[in-house]
């Protein structure tokens, strides 16, 4: 599900709900990760934060947005497990 960006604050909780590898080159990984909720759009760059099990805090950029038949992919170097729970921030 996505909500527009437009629709009040930045910040949002979610669900990872899916990864899949985006492209490997050489030691540059990139994944993308889909949530459950959403107000990234398409050429939206930010941050999504989780804690750990441990209770260390985790903080994941967002490299780059994209859209492929209606699900928003959030691209980022280190993926999070599907099942996590998120905070995501829009910052532009």
């Amino acid at each position: 599900m996505s909500e527009s960006a437009g629709s009040g604050a930045s910040e949002f909780t979610a669900v990872v709900t899916d990864i899949r590898l985006e492209s490997r080159e050489g030691a540059a990984v990139r994944w993308r990760m889909t949530l459950d909720r959403t107000k990234f759009a398409a050429g939206d760059v930010g941050v999504l934060e989780a804690v750990s099990r441990t209770g260390t805090r985790i903080e994941v950029p967002v490299l780059a947005v994209i859209v492929v038949d209606g699900d928003v992919w959030h691209v980022v170097e280190k993926p999070l497990a599907a099942g996590t729970d998120v905070v995501g921030r829009v910052t532009r």
